[in-house]
């Protein structure tokens, strides 16, 4: 085998295994999510802290598995999410993380009629997205909540055991969407004590 050829293949080796490893660190496993009716999110009634715990992790898994969501936000009076109107939706999501879902949209409501009538949220904490997601941007939408260019509010909580979803809404009606783990997920992965506002632990198989 020629030197030439030898040098080629000790430097093509690393390019594609390089390659390989991109792909599955940005790419692999992401899919694309779109709006579902509420028909087609077929969740289950909430009863028991099982049955509560079985319905939402049916509708994570349906989010990853058959690229459907809604776009809910908590209501003040009750705290019980509603499907709210959205446009021009783009979403991801993978089934191996909970904390994959990504989503950008539109609401017609404005800020302080939100504000009145759903519940914000007081710690949000938008996650990378991967970067060929081009409409969302963690570090932007971070600045502007703190700075209160926009606005967070709670979407669901405990969709996932520990996990928020969390929607961002800013006053032309550009909104975003991630899932964030919460004080009762913190708690649950560091081993310490359950606040008290948490529900039940689900049991482990």
């Amino acid at each position: 085998m020629k030197g030439s050829t030898m040098v080629g293949i000790l430097l093509g080796v690393p390019l594609v295994l390089g390659g390989f490893m991109y792909y599955f660190q940005t790419r692999a496993y992401y899919g694309e999510v779109t709006l579902a009716t509420p028909v087609q999110e077929q969740a289950a009634p909430k009863q028991t802290a099982d049955a509560e715990t079985t319905a939402l992790t049916a509708r994570i898994r349906l989010t990853a598995q058959n690229g459907k969501t809604t776009i809910r936000l908590t209501r003040v009076w009750d705290n019980q999410p509603e499907i709210i109107a959205a446009s021009d939706f783009e979403g991801i999501d993978a089934p191996t993380s909970p904390l994959k879902f990504k989503g950008c949209f539109k609401v017609g409501n404005s800020i302080p009629m939100m504000t009145e009538a759903y519940v914000t949220y007081a710690d949000p904490t938008p996650l990378k997205a991967p970067g060929w997601f081009g409409c969302y941007d963690y570090e932007t939408l971070t600045t502007d909540l703190e700075s209160g260019e926009a606005v967070a509010f709670l979407s669901e909580g405990n969709l996932f055991y520990g996990v928020d979803r969390v929607v961002a809404v800013y006053g032309d009606g550009r909104a975003y969407t991630w899932q964030q783990i919460n004080a009762c997920g913190t708690a649950v992965y560091d081993g310490s004590a359950l606040p008290k506002n948490c529900p039940p632990k689900p049991k482990e198989n």
